[in-house]
């Protein structure tokens, strides 16, 4: 799969549910781009922005998207890694945050 085919394919998806790709397009594709690499590394799309450890079933909680995603969106408008963005930051009703790191410390390997 290319990095345009997959954009399209989750902007379709995601869009239906209010939830948007970042606006920096640029930071999307290097995003994507890595995804892909780590389903070519790994056999599954590990968040770009985490370590994997090679073993999908304990990186499950990491598989794009990940289990953080939904909890960030909701506090700070926007996932750990900046892919994804709230309908309420695509629109400009709350301002850009920091996103911590959520992933419990003894699930990093």
């Amino acid at each position: 799969m290319k990095v345009e085919q997959l954009f399209t394919a989750l902007k379709k998806s995601q869009e239906a549910r209010g939830i948007y790709f970042n606006k920096d397009k640029d930071l999307v594709f290097e995003l994507l781009e890595a995804l892909l690499l780590n389903k070519e590394r790994y056999g599954y799309m590990a968040c770009p922005c985490r370590l994997a450890c090679k073993d999908k079933k304990k990186d499950k909680d990491i598989l794009c998207p990940c289990d953080y995603r939904e909890p960030d969106l909701e506090e700070f408008g926007a996932c750990y890694c900046g892919l994804y963005i709230s309908t309420d930051l695509n629109s400009n009703k709350i301002d850009p945050q920091y996103v911590p790191e959520r992933r419990p410390p003894e699930k990093i390997f």
